[in-house]
């Protein structure tokens, strides 16, 4: 069971020891600061949500969504913002005046995704809730950080007991916040650590998305990836520290030291 209602904690500079100077021997994540700061991202982390499904099926006639592969998702528009998701996405698809269709496609998904988590379509990842239990024990502040406007709602469509959402185990949370600038530029985990009083190289950033990946590493963040997509090359290439499946397979022991590891089998 989480522990319910997010609690304002002690700035993480109180119990976050820099360790610049310091590289931990045998580490795979080999990130040279002490970590004591979680910043999730949502879809494909946390939840299991039908964007990919709502971006294919709103294509319509301008590409067959047989062409809208996983890889073309994760590699064009997961971690994005809404409109640039969408002409990149058309733009991978080779679609002709890609800049002109780029609204009213995604406008289309944005239908589309609203009816699919009307019917239900979203669900959580077993793993993610017991891995957010587990870095809330090590007394970590957390915060929830998507660029897709849909993370509240879907949050809190997921019920923990009766009286808590998912939305409210979280310490910050700057889903869907209008910014200047989308994934992979690092603002929107910038902005969080700033609401958690965190030092960015204190922050672990746990993401699904290349660009996502990439923002994280920008903002001189610990970047821990989930290859939940068969994707883990692709999230290596974008400069994961770690790149795991499953979140169980993190090392909780370590992680209390602020070392980013795999767990032994």
């Amino acid at each position: 069971m989480l522990p319910m209602g997010a609690r304002r904690l002690p700035a993480a500079s109180d119990h976050c020891v820099d360790m610049s100077n310091r590289n931990v021997p045998g580490s795979e994540a080999n990130h040279p600061h002490r970590l004591c700061v979680g910043i999730f991202d949502v879809d494909g982390v946390l939840l299991a949500s039908p964007h990919e499904r709502a971006w294919r099926e709103a294509l319509g006639g301008l590409a067959e969504g047989a062409r809208f592969t996983t890889s073309v998702y994760q590699s064009h528009v997961a971690g994005r913002p809404r409109l640039d998701g969408a002409l990149a996405a058309l733009l991978a698809l080779g679609v002709s005046d890609a800049e002109q269709h780029a609204a009213a496609y995604a406008m289309r998904k944005q239908r589309r995704l609203e009816a699919l988590i009307d019917e239900g379509a979203v669900d959580t990842f077993p793993d993610a809730l017991r891995f957010v239990h587990a870095v809330r024990g090590l007394g970590w502040p957390i915060a929830a950080a998507s660029s897709s406007k849909n993370a509240n709602d879907m949050m809190r469509r997921i019920r923990l007991d009766d009286d808590h959402s998912l939305l409210d185990v979280f310490n910050a949370n700057v889903c869907g916040r209008e910014l200047r600038h989308g994934k992979p530029n690092p603002e929107i985990y910038l902005l969080a650590a700033a609401e958690l009083s965190a030092a960015p190289a204190n922050c672990l950033v746990v993401e699904d998305a290349p660009a996502g990946i990439e923002a994280a590493r920008a903002g001189g963040m610990a970047a821990l990836g989930v290859a939940r997509l068969d994707d883990s090359e692709m999230l290596l290439a974008a400069g994961a520290h770690l790149v795991v499946t499953n979140l169980d397979q993190i090392d909780m022991d370590e992680l209390l030291r602020g070392h980013l590891r795999r767990r032994l089998p």
